[in-house]
């Protein structure tokens, strides 16, 4: 039998007499957090877990990014990423090999990014969703939010859109929208007219959206409600799913909540890591959830999964460093068996390269600590290498 670790209730969850000087200050909720800035420190140990093989290799520091355009109207090469610069308003393209290639201004502190076919992509900032040509380089359009979100801001709890998804059609765009202190809505945009169409209530703080692989259904991941809200995309009627592997006490002020999810290719049901320590399964048919162990023992956010079932798990660092492990990146095959790869500091989101050799990192990441690049991972030879690029960039696409 697997035994799971108690979270410590003074390391993991405010005490409500702290909860009002903390506000607006933390991962942990969206109106408080822990009072020790320890969530995850650059110097956080990086100590293998025991179980899965680790590979480290030192990564080198980072330098500065050479400079440099595409030409007009050319088409990004295959391989090429492009990172959303919650840092700044821009989204910026990244050649894996030399850093970034060029930048376009999208709107104020961009978050979620989704690429359709046809090359636009879709760009959840703070005052809309931008449409970027990826191929001219240039914003095409601001889709305007119809939620009232109140002044546009920057930093981990400004309003507007986080999670973004396109359906498998390219028909329609799906954004989860903060509405800071209260619960947030998915929007849906037309792609062809460019205007919001729909608007669904959802949980508070939606970190992630995703679609089904036949576009039926529509999943908000809420952090600040432990929920994922199951939207059907034809009537738009909703249904909630509890996901909270360690319960809820502690409520806004627990750092036990979902960040973001990868729909699982083979069943379509839905995978959320929990502190390297539980995987959450959710069937979004019945809301049953099974959990799983796993191995890297840190606070995990983003979510990725590969066409084979691989699924990719960011460790942020350490919430209590006396007993959680430091930043990382777990790769963890259909069968569960766990790699675990050290990172160089706290990361947000992850991609993997088409061919599944390598995985890209943003270093971004929604808390204190975040840096201006991505760690590119070897998942072969294991060799992490950081990479600058960007402003604080969280959502990252391959082309």
């Amino acid at each position: 039998m697997t035994k799971f670790r108690r979270p410590s209730r003074t390391a993991r969850v405010l005490l409500p007499a702290a909860v009002a000087v903390v506000l607006l200050s933390g991962c942990a909720g969206a109106d408080e957090a822990p009072a020790a800035p320890t969530a995850a420190p650059a110097s956080a140990p990086t100590a293998a877990p025991t179980g899965p093989t680790v590979t480290v290799t030192p990564p080198p520091s980072a330098g500065p990014a050479p400079s440099g355009t595409a030409p007009a109207e050319a088409k990004p090469a295959a391989g090429t990423l492009l990172v959303s610069d919650f840092g700044s308003d821009t989204v910026t393209f990244v050649d894996p090999a030399r850093g970034a290639t060029g930048s376009v201004q999208v709107g104020t502190a961009p978050y979620g990014l989704a690429l359709g076919k046809d090359g636009r992509a879709w760009v959840a900032t703070a005052e809309g969703v931008a449409v970027v040509d990826t191929a001219a380089r240039k914003r095409l359009a601001l889709v305007p939010y119809r939620t009232d979100t109140g002044p546009v801001t920057t930093g981990e709890y400004r309003g507007g859109g986080m999670g973004i998804a396109l359906s498998p059609d390219g028909k329609r765009v799906y954004v989860g929208v903060n509405v800071p202190g209260g619960n947030g809505t998915l929007e849906v945009v037309d792609t062809a007219s460019l205007e919001v169409v729909d608007v669904v209530d959802v949980g508070r703080r939606p970190f992630d959206v995703d679609v089904s692989r036949d576009g039926s259904a529509v999943y908000a991941t809420n952090h600040d409600s432990f929920d994922v809200t199951v939207v059907d995309a034809d009537s738009l009627a909703t249904r909630r799913v509890e996901v909270a592997p360690y319960g809820t006490e502690g409520g806004l002020g627990s750092w036990l909540k979902p960040h973001y999810t990868a729909v699982r290719p083979s069943d379509g049901k839905l995978l959320l890591p929990f502190e390297g320590e539980r995987l959450a399964v959710v069937d979004p048919a019945t809301g049953r959830v099974h959990i799983e162990p796993m191995t890297a023992n840190t606070h995990q956010h983003g979510a990725a999964v590969t066409p084979d079932g691989t699924l990719f798990a960011v460790g942020t660092g350490p919430i209590d460093p006396s007993e959680d492990r430091g930043p990382s990146l777990t790769v963890r095959s259909p069968e569960g068996v766990e790699r675990v790869y050290p990172l160089d500091g706290p990361h947000e989101d992850v991609a993997v390269s088409k061919d599944g050799r390598t995985a890209y990192v943003t270093g971004g990441f929604t808390r204190d600590g975040y840096w201006d690049g991505l760690s590119v991972v070897d998942l072969g030879s294991g060799e992490v290498k950081r990479l600058a690029a960007g402003s604080r960039p969280l959502g990252v696409v391959v082309f």
